[in-house]
């Protein structure tokens, strides 16, 4: 890629968040790499969490939904003994207790205890809308008004370590989409009572995408600024890669028109491609014979049906 003042980007990037932004902050600061200055994230970190935020830019940003369906893996310490409004350490201080009667194996019953599916109440300090209002907006104003439960799972959460003098607990989790760590953390202190808040997080996985394989925002920034384009597309996880958490189908020329032209691909047509074994409700990558990313689809009634199809040049 040849730097320009109109060169734009297609694809994710993995951007490894710093403290104190929020994401729509880092989407703001990455946007002019995008198609037509097309930019989104998926799925929202607090501006005190850090890690993994994947930004969709160009043609990605058509992916978006899709990628906020993927689970998440976090590291974070939580403090007990104190309570605050938001859960976390950015909150005012509404509560203290004692710890000093909590022993090491006590505390891991209680967090290693919150591992399965049940329903979590949002908080009132996050973004979701309720009559039209984000809850924090109503928050800030001292108003706390009824949330709906939403069903999450944490398929593991583990105690890494717990400090007694300090009353921290480290620990990593990995969970489903919507579920806030910080209530996690404040139903811990519930369950041991004697409160807690969140300190500090850190997504490590997003998904597919991994920390390890993040940018820091101040390199690409620094990238930008001096036009080194071509090193962030090095970085760029292109649109089929991005939706590697779904199974493939891979067509021949005639069923990638059929596809171009929103013509569902019957029994016969999955067939003939050597398909896998779909399962009614399932979503899957299309993809040409050229490896090139034609359509997410869903499995339904023996057939696939389009959530969403790219045409060639991205029109």
């Amino acid at each position: 890629m040849k730097a320009g003042a109109d060169s734009a980007v297609d694809g994710v990037l993995i951007v490894d968040k710093p403290e104190g932004l929020t994401s729509f902050d880092v989407v703001r600061r990455l946007r002019a790499l995008g198609s037509g200055r097309k930019a989104g994230h998926t799925g929202t970190l607090d501006p005190t969490a850090t890690g993994v935020l994947p930004i969709c830019l160009g043609q990605a940003t058509k992916l978006s939904s899709f990628l906020l369906e993927g689970d998440k893996e976090y590291e974070g310490t939580l403090q007990l003994g104190v309570e605050t409004d938001t859960y976390d350490a950015a909150g005012r201080v509404v509560a203290t207790h004692s710890t000093d009667h909590l022993g090491e194996e006590e505390v891991r019953r209680a967090v290693e205890g919150m591992a399965g599916t049940y329903w979590q109440t949002p908080p009132m300090y996050s973004a979701v809308r309720v009559g039209g209002k984000r809850l924090y907006e109503l928050a800030r104003k001292g108003l706390e008004v009824e949330r709906r439960p939403r069903k999450v799972t944490i398929h593991s959460i583990e105690m890494l370590s717990f400090d007694p003098a300090a009353a921290r607990v480290a620990f990593r989790i990995a969970c489903t989409k919507g579920t806030y760590v910080r209530s996690v953390a404040h139903e811990i202190g519930q369950a041991l009572g004697v409160g807690a808040h969140l300190v500090s997080l850190k997504r490590l996985r997003n998904g597919p995408f991994r920390l390890e394989d993040a940018v820091p925002l101040e390199t690409l920034e620094r990238w930008m600024k001096e036009g080194q384009l071509d090193r962030i597309e090095e970085r760029l996880v292109p649109l089929r890669e991005a939706l590697a958490d779904l199974r493939e189908v891979r067509v021949d020329e005639l069923r990638a028109r059929k596809v171009a032209r929103g013509m569902a691909l019957g029994y016969r047509d999955l067939l003939q491609c050597g398909a896998p074994r779909l399962v009614e409700g399932e979503l899957v990558r299309i993809t040409g014979p050229q490896g090139r990313l034609l359509a997410v689809a869903e499995q339904r009634g023996g057939a696939l049906r389009y959530r969403r199809v790219f045409p060639p040049g991205g029109e």
